[in-house]
């Protein structure tokens, strides 16, 4: 039997030879990689991002230490200015002193100084720009969420792994999937998703997708559908 299909084979490969058979060759060969390439494709991108994945990605940015930023005053040039953040996180401008902008958003800021500013102008219209984002808090923070004991959002630290992070955040409960866990990274303008067998990290050892974590990741860990 063995020795019939190797004679079949032998005579749909006779046509196929020298430049003829590199090229059908080389042909099967893209076509095996077209295809491999495709089946590895994640189509976790297209998933829609979790509820709590969407808020840590859309989260509004919060004035930090070492920020610089430009307050408006509409109509009012001589107190408008550009100023960075001071080690106290403050900032000072002209009638009203010092004003605390560490851990506002530029919204919460923005009122604050309107607020202050109602002692000295009639309807002042204030407006923050973060013109030189320099803070480090916001920017250089991992985050783990979902079914794990404690959810956590901690400064990042060189060498952090996805390990690191879970077992900071107290393991999985009881009601996780760990297998089912995914890792979301802002890279290149998106989102992208990376599939984490966390039960195999944690119970073989297997740290295929232990990865390395970058500021700004977040770990999602579902719960177990019941």
């Amino acid at each position: 039997m063995r020795k019939h299909i190797n004679a079949r084979l032998a005579r749909l490969l006779l046509p196929f030879t020298g430049t003829s058979k590199t090229l059908y060759r080389g042909s099967l060969l893209l076509s095996a990689v077209i295809f491999i390439s495709g089946c590895g494709s994640s189509t976790l991108n297209n998933t829609p991002l979790p509820t709590d994945v969407q808020e840590y990605s859309s989260e509004a940015y919060r004035i930090g230490v070492g920020d610089t930023i430009r307050i408006a005053v509409w109509g009012n040039d001589q107190l408008s200015l550009d100023v960075p953040v001071r080690p106290d996180g403050k900032v000072s401008m002209s009638l009203i002193g010092d004003v605390l902008a560490a851990g506002n958003t530029t919204e919460s800021l923005a009122q604050s100084i309107t607020q202050s500013l109602l002692v000295y102008i009639k309807n002042p219209q204030v407006t923050i720009i973060v013109t030189n984002p320099s803070s480090s808090d916001f920017q250089h923070r991992v985050r783990v969420t979902g079914a794990v004991n404690s959810p956590q959002s901690i400064p990042y630290r060189k060498g952090m792994t996805v390990l690191d992070l879970v077992l900071t955040a107290g393991g999985p409960n009881e009601f996780a999937r760990p297998n089912n866990s995914k890792l979301y990274r802002r890279a290149e303008g998106e989102i992208k998703v990376y599939p984490i067998y966390l039960d195999d990290i944690l119970k073989s050892g297997k740290l295929e997708t232990n990865y390395m974590l970058v500021p700004s990741d977040i770990v999602t860990v579902p719960e177990r559908s019941f």
